[in-house]
């Protein structure tokens, strides 16, 4: 009895307690329904379905003459998925499949992609590795391949696309164009103009299928929005010149580093921007923008120098000055010339011999008691602050105040050589085009619009900074000590027979960036603008020697590059300037003659006449235009032909440099005129980098 109502107590025990677990599970469950239910019925969704991004197509980067300086173009990782395979489909066409990618990328026969194709399938490989950064062409013959083409579900064909951003100019302008990389720092206009060049992303669900496979949610799709087109102000062939012209004087002497900038006068927009830095392997490379650096510019600032003088009404600069034979003290310390004798001589003189005791002597002379004053015109000229031009990493100059506890009695003198200021090589050729721009300062800028699907949405404009730095007098009188720096100055040895050019040299000590003035490190500059009568062009060049350099002088290193590019730069422009022909001439009888000439110049001449091309002149054939006794215009043509050498006699120099350096000719010249004779023959196979000597004579 004891025994039964033990094992019925036992039993009644058990069964509440199997209650009371059951009453607690129900409550579990429900608590979980109520708070974890929605965290829950997530995760399930989540293993099921998936937000999947569609990447949008970054933009292009283009010339505004059409040229593609930078792209995008798609490339594929391909995997294999083998566990999705059936052995039938694969048994049957594993063999076509082999001898397809042996044919497409050569690499292997068609037995060893078989024997690999074999064990990958064996082990069921889920996510095998076939091939990476495919361009599309070839992405696109292998998705169609047996096996592969049955697609992702039963051909286990798994594609991974991605971006290749592409240069197709290489280094040229590297550092202005810059290059974007996904996950990667960026730089030039690809980071300024990131946010529209990139676009918006687009997604769409998925949802898991059968063999792990995720396909796309019908209706859920959002399309991405593929980033806006940029067009630069750059030109491709200014910025080749600049290049090459840099890299020759950089390589010759083992400079450092050097920039080059091409600015066009009235616009401020920058035609070339080039930047080269030494490597340790000798060569040169767009490592870092050297234009946006502040450093000391030298006898370039004089011109500010002047400006503040001019403006001031305090000299003109046919007033004499005495550089006191190039030695002058001020406070503790002695400013001396390069070359010391410099004695009273007009402002002009002392400028174009860059006379830096005469400079610092005048404006310590006329501000010493206020020399805020000076600082103001600085700060007139934005010469404190960034340019704002459209590229990141501008670093802000420096110019120093009175307020300053850095000033010193002798800060003044040494600002008014260029010493104890920091500006960039564009702050220095801003002002320059002011002065060639007859004093209206642009702010210089590469971006000229913004495309979408080939339409501008928004065209940039060329911005005053302001309107006039300096009178109508004081332009004119520093344009005429310009000049006289290339007609008997510091820069006389880059003067052209061909065309006028003006500006200034430059040479300062350095120290910064770990480097002490005595080691001998120099910074060599000219500043300029060609022709200097209509000027078009501003060139700034700047160049850093290496330690203890033998030549350094910015007459001698920077004044030469700037003289190879704008001898480019006048060749190439076919005659336009100075009129379409060198010399067209009408006799007594109302007869019209024109020199031999390109295509190009004589539809200038003839589009000035009114007229249309009667010969149709292909732009770089040669043809000769004269009028026949009843003044109808005939026209004899000479073909130039690709890869022939031809025939310039009689040419202008425009012409003849034209033609010949298009077809890969180095040309070199004797005399002034018209093109007498050539050294290579007409009719000769050209090799390219072959040198033709052209001899020219006034006729």
């Amino acid at each position: 009895m004891d025994i039964k109502k033990d094992i019925r107590f036992r039993v009644y025990v058990a069964f509440t307690c199997i209650c009371l677990l059951g009453v607690a599970i129900v409550i579990k469950a429900a608590m979980i329904q109520v708070k974890e239910g929605p965290a829950l019925k997530k995760m399930a969704l989540e293993m099921y379905t998936r937000n999947a991004a569609l990447p949008s197509e970054r933009g292009n980067i283009y010339t505004e003459d059409g040229q593609l300086l930078c792209s995008s173009i798609p490339q594929f990782d391909i995997h294999v998925d083998f566990s999705v395979m059936s052995e039938k489909l694969f048994n049957e066409n594993v063999d076509s499949l082999s001898k397809c990618l042996a044919n497409l990328f050569h690499d292997a026969s068609a037995a060893a992609y078989k024997q690999m194709l074999e064990n990958e399938y064996k082990k069921g490989n889920r996510y095998f590795l076939l091939r990476k950064n495919l361009a599309y062409y070839d992405y696109q013959a292998v998705r169609s391949f047996p096996i592969f083409n049955r697609g992702k579900a039963y051909g286990g064909f798994i594609e991974d696309p991605r971006e290749k951003r592409i240069n197709p100019y290489g280094m040229l302008a590297y550092r202005t164009i810059g290059l974007w990389r996904e996950n990667s720092q960026t730089i030039g206009l690809e980071s300024r103009y990131d946010t529209l060049l990139k676009g918006a992303d687009g997604n769409r669900v998925e949802q898991r299928a059968t063999g792990n496979v995720w396909v796309p949610v019908e209706g859920s799709e959002v399309e991405a929005q593929n980033g806006k087109d940029i067009v630069t102000t750059l030109d491709v062939s200014i910025q080749d010149v600049a290049e090459h012209a840099l890299m020759s004087v950089l390589e010759q002497y083992e400079c450092l580093y050097g920039t080059a900038v091409v600015m066009e006068v009235q616009t401020g927009k920058v035609r070339a921007l080039v930047n080269l830095g030494r490597q340790s392997d000798g060569s040169y490379w767009e490592d870092l923008n050297y234009a946006l650096m502040p450093t000391e510019p030298g006898s370039t600032f004089k011109v500010n120098t002047l400006l503040a003088l001019l403006n001031d009404k305090l000299i003109t600069v046919d007033d004499n000055v005495n550089a006191e034979g190039g030695a002058i003290r001020f406070g503790n310390r002695v400013m001396k010339d390069s070359h010391l004798g410099l004695g009273v001589m007009p402002i002009w003189k002392a400028y174009a011999e860059s006379s830096n005791a005469a400079m610092a002597k005048l404006a310590y002379t006329y501000y010493y008691k206020n020399p805020q004053k000076f600082v103001d015109h600085l700060k007139h000229e934005h010469l404190n602050e960034k340019t704002g031009i459209d590229l990141a990493g501008e670093r802000t100059p420096v110019i120093k105040s009175p307020a300053n506890t850095s000033w010193s009695a002798t800060t003044l003198p040494w600002m008014a050589t260029g010493y104890e200021v920091l500006i960039t090589p564009l702050h220095t050729c801003m002002v320059y085009n002011a002065v060639a721009n007859g004093g209206r300062m642009m702010k210089p800028y590469l971006v000229s619009a913004i495309k979408e699907y080939g339409k501008d949405v928004k065209t940039i404009q060329p911005t005053v900074l302001e309107e006039h730095i300096g009178d109508s007098s004081t332009i004119a009188q520093l344009r005429r000590c310009m000049d006289s720096v290339v007609t008997m100055g510091t820069a006389k040895s880059i003067k052209s027979p061909y065309y006028t050019m003006a500006g200034k040299t430059g040479t300062a000590q350095v120290a910064d960036k770990g480097i002490a003035y005595t080691d001998g490190v120099y910074q060599g500059s000219f500043v300029g603008f060609f022709p200097a009568d209509k000027p078009k062009y501003t060139i700034a060049v700047v160049i850093r020697t290496k330690r203890h350099s033998s030549v350094y002088y910015g007459g001698l290193i920077a004044a030469p590059v700037f003289r190879m590019i704008a001898d480019r730069i006048f060749a190439s422009s076919k005659g336009s300037w100075d009129g379409p022909l060198d010399s067209i001439a009408r006799n007594a009888k109302d007869k019209v003659q024109g020199s031999v000439a390109t295509g190009w110049s004589y539809n200038v001449l003839l589009n000035s006449m009114g007229l249309m091309n009667p010969g149709n002149i292909a732009e770089r054939a040669m043809g000769q235009v004269k009028s026949d006794s009843s003044n109808n215009l005939r026209v004899t043509v000479r073909p130039a032909y690709e890869g022939i050498v031809p025939d310039v006699t009689g040419m202008g120099l425009k012409d003849a440099i034209y033609l010949l350096e298009n077809q890969g000719m180095q040309v070199q010249l004797s005399g002034r005129g018209k093109v007498m004779s050539q050294s290579v023959p007409p009719g000769t196979k050209i090799n390219k980098g072959q040198k033709q000597n052209i001899t020219l004579q006034l006729s």
